[in-house]
């Protein structure tokens, strides 16, 4: 096979018919590999004249300079906000950033972390939710052990079950919890909940103590008032649709995350829904953009900045202890125009 221009990692993966991680296990030698992969991988990327990146190669060089953060969705203001904090204090302390994007593939995330220990990033920062996935942990404590072990320091946000690491943990399940309360104060019994995938522990934590505050008011949800989409703008909108289309008698909707609540909006005004006159909306988060939405968004409150400074921080005064350590930050319920007292009919 002959070699092509702007050969990736994805490429050699694809021919050698391995995984991301196992093929960037290989080309960087961090791990030991089974010998028939190896091989593979090895014969893929001599097929297609692969060569790693040199520019990622010259940071290796440097490495004690060197932070490396891995997060979900870089376009998401939700992860700019977080990564500025980071960027933040790891300018105060003379560090180079290096930004990962992962489209909230596991895989992509288990193989960024092996670039980076190749790389010998001083330390590795995971920004976003956890996976509800043990074959994921398992895949992820196997590189982040050794690393840790050689000098590494790891630090992540949100939670991550199975990650025995330094954590800053936004207090999500309390505050879906405060919301329900502050909900079901303006009179609203009957809701939906427009979800992310339930194989994040965000949408867990936030889904369940939203359900926990309403449930001690005696409203229950059901499947049935849950819509599902991506954890995005995009997904906001289309689980608005569906709800739409379900006829959902509905006077509150949850959007798990404000991306999707921006999404939702827009889905419920092409359908001649009026926020809040027909309908309260509510979010989590409060990423700027939400103050300047018309309605303004109802929304859960965190600490955005301080969740990305708080990881960098731990990251850099690891303590030299063996347990790890849990910073919990707070959220805080935000009530804008975007929600009203229920109307008697």
């Amino acid at each position: 096979m002959n070699g092509r221009p702007h050969v990736t990692l994805e490429d050699v993966a694809q021919v050698a018919s391995v995984s991301l991680a196992t093929a960037s296990r290989v080309l960087n030698g961090t791990t030991n590999v089974r010998q028939d992969l190896r091989e593979r991988v090895l014969s893929a990327a001599a097929d297609l004249a692969y060569t790693p990146n040199a520019h990622a190669q010259a940071l290796a060089g440097a490495s004690h300079r060197t932070v490396g953060v891995v997060c979900h969705d870089v376009s998401d203001p939700y992860f700019a906000a977080v990564a500025r904090g980071v960027m933040r204090v790891a300018d105060q302390n003379g560090l180079l950033v290096m930004l990962a994007n992962t489209f909230r593939e596991p895989e992509k995330e288990i193989a960024y972390v092996s670039m980076l220990r190749a790389q010998r990033a001083s330390a590795i920062l995971l920004v976003g939710s956890g996976f509800e996935d043990r074959t994921w942990a398992r895949a992820l404590t196997a590189e982040l052990e050794p690393y840790r072990r050689g000098g590494g320091h790891v630090a992540v946000v949100s939670r991550h079950r199975n990650l025995r690491v330094d954590t800053v943990q936004p207090d999500n399940r309390a505050g879906a919890k405060a919301l329900a309360e502050e909900m079901l104060r303006l009179g609203h019994r009957k809701y939906a909940v427009l979800s992310g995938p339930r194989s994040l522990t965000t949408v867990l934590d936030r889904l369940e103590g939203f359900t926990e505050g309403l449930a001690a008011a005696g409203v229950r949800l059901s499947d049935q008032d849950i819509f599902e989409a991506s954890f995005t703008r995009d997904g906001g909108y289309a689980a608005a649709g569906d709800l739409l289309a379900a006829k959902h008698k509905a006077t509150c909707v949850f959007a798990v995350a404000d991306v999707m609540a921006i999404g939702a909006l827009t889905a419920l005004r092409e359908a001649g829904r009026s926020v809040p006159e027909d309908v309260s909306l509510a979010g989590f988060d409060d990423i700027p953009v939400v103050r300047d939405l018309s309605p303004p968004l109802t929304t859960v409150a965190l600490p955005l900045e301080r969740l990305g400074e708080q990881a960098m921080e731990l990251a850099l005064n690891n303590g030299g202890g063996t347990r790890s350590r849990v910073r919990r930050l707070p959220a805080e319920v935000v009530l804008r125009e975007s929600t009203a007292r229920r109307r008697r009919r």
